[in-house]
């Protein structure tokens, strides 16, 4: 009876990992996580760009994946080679996801 109560806990166990693993993306061939899904291109306006702190100032319109109001907020940049592809004014199109805890743009594109 021991045997049967330990293989059900484990299977309950199992499960309940399996459910949070795909909740959260799960990660790729080389341990990194990877996003749950790809998020939707918001709106955005480039007010301000810190290359030394690797952050883009951005007035955005509503980010769902964020569950985030349009407001205008400092993000950090997955790659800090998106900071040389715009500049103050510029419209863009992005997406953003807490990255280590950080809200961190992870794509970012001129508007066209």
């Amino acid at each position: 009876m021991k045997a049967i109560t330990r293989i059900a806990a484990a299977l309950v166990l199992s499960a309940a990992c399996t459910a949070v693993f795909a909740q959260h993306g799960g990660h790729d061939g080389d341990g990194h996580a990877r996003p749950a899904a790809t998020a939707e291109l918001a709106d955005g306006e480039v007010k301000k760009i810190d290359r030394e702190t690797g952050k883009i100032t951005l007035r955005h319109g509503e980010l769902k994946n964020l569950n985030m109001a349009p407001m205008t907020m400092v993000f950090r940049v997955k790659d800090a080679a998106m900071l040389d592809q715009v500049k103050a004014g510029d419209k863009v199109r992005f997406s953003a996801d807490r990255v280590n805890g950080a809200l961190t743009v992870v794509q970012l594109q001129a508007a066209q």
